[in-house]
């Protein structure tokens, strides 16, 4: 306990210093630009007259406005590639933590297209590679993720299609920095619907390979200058590939469906409204569990371009389960594992459940003249990351960025969710496994997912880049990761290994050459 207390006593600290660290006013050093990301150089031909971005898109969108405003349209091809090592002091996650440190290792390649016409944009981004993990023999794994974006635009809208594929060996929120959950890599994380839409595997515990896609539509239509209609869907599958090898326990997969439709109001040149409905449908890999989720939100949103977006939007959230159970025809009898010993007659039921919530967001992205800072939150129904067959979620994030000197910068990065627990496996299934930590005299199988109430998850980070040239950059950097299952966790009060500490500090190079113009 004591531990824990000190864990988030220092992210309280690390909160209060970035806001004195993101007020600093101090002018930018002339130089700069040198410590920053090269940035490709704009193309101009007879194939690259897009219209702009717009600086204020709807909020209701699954867009998010740049705060580099006017920025010239650019077709280019960027190669790069990451090399890192990690003395890890629980690479596989595992439940009580280890002993000692081991060493991970990532090397990844990207590639990223961007491709302009007069009324189409095309976005690929794609990094792959391989991470060794020196623990218990599970050597090397693969890391694939690629993403894809394709806006048509005409004169009073916008259609767009999106697609985001990952095959990682652990969870996208908050992996240490070096792979690619760290980098940021997925479009589709980074909108305000992120959590509403899927796909962000929320805690990493366990070395088990999982896919990860998700793919979205969505259109916006201008009806005025000061209004505009909104809509979207989205289809979300994770699927996990074996059990974790410290406890034997497997992972609940998962499919979602998601659609939104809104209106949104232009109330000045600076500020929005909106009113917006959504549906999310989830369907789990264990039979029998699934339930679907209706949100109405008011939004609000603030832009000043170039310096600050802010987007504020909550609403009731009404949750039909429909689980699947079954009960003894002796009433007497209680216990589905008994009924069948005892040659009695085992009947399937429905148990219907409605339940009402609130749902929300919030960002807020500032830039300072030296300083970016991005916080949010959301609060959703989400798939449950293979732990829960579904969760309602809340989700926080803090991330601020700033120039140190003409080659040096510095990062930091912190992150929690709390995961609620929607539903749990029926009597019937419960008749034929155990979960972990369990007795299990009869040697029954163990039950998918894990037996808890809630899990926290929570990281703490920071770190330094140094340029050294034109194309490389070093980096080194620290992070703290802790998940944490509540009390109910372990069986009737008995002690056990409910928290999964991890501390990962790591070094790396980074090679990024100057960008190919296409004209």
């Amino acid at each position: 306990m004591r531990k824990r207390t000190s864990i988030w006593t220092v992210a309280m600290m690390a909160c209060a210093l970035s806001a004195a660290w993101a007020q600093d006013t101090t002018p930018p050093d002339e130089n700069s630009s040198q410590s920053t990301p090269q940035q490709p150089v704009p193309a101009y031909g007879q194939d690259n007259s897009a219209a702009p971005v717009s600086e204020n898109p709807p909020i209701s969108g699954l867009d998010l406005p740049s705060l580099e405003p006017h920025t010239a349209p650019l077709s280019y091809l960027q190669p790069g590639a990451t090399f890192s090592e990690s003395a890890d002091s629980n690479a596989a996650s595992a439940l009580g933590g280890s002993q000692h440190f081991t060493s991970l290792t990532h090397a990844l390649g990207s590639l990223e297209l961007r491709r302009l016409w007069s009324n189409y944009d095309l976005a690929i981004d794609y990094v792959g590679g391989v991470g060794y993990y020196s623990v218990q023999g599970q050597g090397a794994k693969l890391l694939q993720q690629m993403d894809l974006g394709q806006k048509i635009t005409w004169k009073r809208g916008q259609l767009a299609l999106r697609d985001s594929f990952s095959y990682l060996p652990e969870g996208n929120f908050g992996a240490s920095y070096g792979s690619i959950g760290a980098q940021g890599v997925g479009s589709l994380a980074n909108t305000p619907l992120g959590a509403f839409v899927g796909g962000t595997v929320l805690g990493t515990f366990g070395l088990v390979p999982r896919i990860v896609n998700v793919a979205d539509v969505d259109v916006t239509e201008n009806l005025t200058p000061k209004s505009s209609i909104t809509a979207a869907g989205g289809y979300a599958f994770t699927h996990f590939y074996g059990s974790d090898f410290t406890s034997g326990t497997s992972f609940i997969g998962v499919s979602q469906l998601s659609a939104q439709a809104a209106y949104d109001r232009v109330l000045t040149p600076h500020t929005q409204v909106a009113l917006v409905y959504g549906y999310q449908s989830f369907d789990f890999s264990v039979s029998g569990m699934a339930f679907h989720t209706h949100v109405i939100q008011g939004m609000y949103g603030h832009r000043i371009s170039g310096r600050m977006d802010l987007l504020i939007g909550a609403g009731p959230q009404i949750t039909r389960l429909d689980s699947q159970s079954a009960v003894c025809s002796n009433p007497t009898v209680t216990s589905i594992l008994l009924c069948e010993l005892l040659g009695d007659t085992v009947i399937p039921t429905t148990i219907k459940d409605t339940r009402v919530g609130v749902a929300g967001t919030f960002r807020l992205r500032y830039k300072f003249p030296r300083t970016s800072l991005d916080l949010t939150y959301q609060r959703y129904e989400t798939s449950g990351s293979g732990i829960f067959a579904g969760a309602q979620t809340d989700l926080a994030r803090l991330t601020l960025s700033r120039p140190l000197s003409r080659v040096w910068n510095g990062f930091i990065d912190l992150g929690y969710s709390r995961n609620a627990r929607l539903q749990q496996l029926s009597a019937q299934q419960l008749g034929t496994c155990v979960y972990q930590g369990q007795a299990n005299p009869t040697g029954l199988p163990l039950c998918p997912g894990f037996n808890a109430n809630t899990y926290h998850y929570g990281f703490l980070g920071g770190g330094v880049h140094r340029q050294f040239g034109h194309n490389f950059h070093g980096f080194l950097s620290y992070q703290f990761n802790e998940l944490a299952f509540d009390g109910s966790f372990c069986v009737a009060g008995t002690p056990c290994n409910r928290i999964s500490n991890r501390q990962v500090i790591t070094f790396g190079l980074d090679w990024t050459p100057r960008p190919i113009r296409l004209d």
